[in-house]
């Protein structure tokens, strides 16, 4: 079978002065769906659902600014939630689709959440992989001892020199511990043209800090939501779940995985895109 690493095309379309790379498969003419990846990762996470995907979509994932081919601009300011939404918005435009299907996993999960509230013209279903929506994260980090602990990582990250203590081979371990090793090498090559300061932006941008009341008021999701969460997750903790229809006024899928951990795209494949292609289906009959 041929490798999805090999198959894809790579593009490159600039948002006000920022590269950005993506990747693309399936059909131009097919309903377009937008994959955005988290930390520490890039477009390469998604193999499994562009793979299931790409006979009936064009499926399109990208490299967030700071990884691997996209640009790495400097100073915290440039990793805002919609500077990010903005980039995704640049990779649609450059299709010539005025919307698409937007998918999400963790930090890219709470652009997606951004952009269906904030840009909800260019979003026509959303999907989230282990990501709760940011209102009921703000709520757990508020009360939840459990989280809180299980948050320490992200408040670690804030930190002003915290990047000094990863290294592309540390990041490897994070999230690739268990994938064979032409899979580790591919990640190695994109986490070194990475940098990982700006990897960590994304914390002091968006992320609350210890002890600061962060309840914003979102706006409510009016698109079709799909949502999985692999329940093994040791950051993002399923009481954040609790809630969520009342943030989404169209309708909302919950699945849960008990056994998959915070990768659930490729630590429970089969039944994410068993799932996911069964859902897009509904929705592009």
């Amino acid at each position: 079978m041929a490798d999805l690493f090999d198959l894809v095309e790579h593009h490159m379309t600039d948002n006000d002065g920022v590269a950005i790379h993506y990747v693309a498969v399936g059909p131009q003419d097919a309903p377009l769906v937008v994959m955005i990846h988290g930390f520490p990762d890039y477009w390469y996470t998604w193999r499994e659902q562009m793979d299931a995907l790409r006979s009936a979509y064009r499926v399109i994932a990208l490299d967030l600014r700071g990884y691997n081919r996209s640009a790495k601009p400097q100073g915290v300011e440039n990793y805002t939630l919609d500077k990010l939404g903005s980039d995704v918005a640049a990779v649609i435009n450059a299709q010539e689709q005025p919307s698409a299907t937007v998918v999400g996993h963790d930090w890219g999960g709470a652009v997606a959440w951004s952009i269906a509230m904030n840009m909800p013209e260019i979003v026509e279903n959303l999907i989230i992989l282990n990501l709760p929506h940011p209102r009921g994260l703000a709520r757990e980090l508020a009360n939840s001892e459990a989280q809180q602990r299980a948050s320490q990582y992200a408040f670690n990250f804030q930190q002003p020199d915290a990047h000094k203590m990863l290294t592309p081979e540390m990041l490897v371990g994070i999230s690739q511990r268990l994938s064979e090793d032409k899979v580790k090498n591919r990640y190695l090559e994109a986490f070194r043209r990475s940098n990982i300061e700006a990897m960590l932006n994304y914390y002091k941008a968006n992320y609350p800090t210890p002890g600061e009341e962060f309840m914003p008021e979102y706006p409510t999701v009016d698109v079709p939501v799909l949502m999985f969460h692999g329940l093994q997750d040791q950051a993002l903790l399923p009481g954040a779940l609790n809630d969520t229809w009342q943030w989404v006024s169209s309708s909302l899928t919950l699945v849960t995985l008990p056994n998959a951990n915070h990768w659930v795209q490729y630590d429970a494949a089969d039944e994410v895109n068993q799932v996911m292609t069964d859902w897009l289906r509904r929705r592009y009959p």
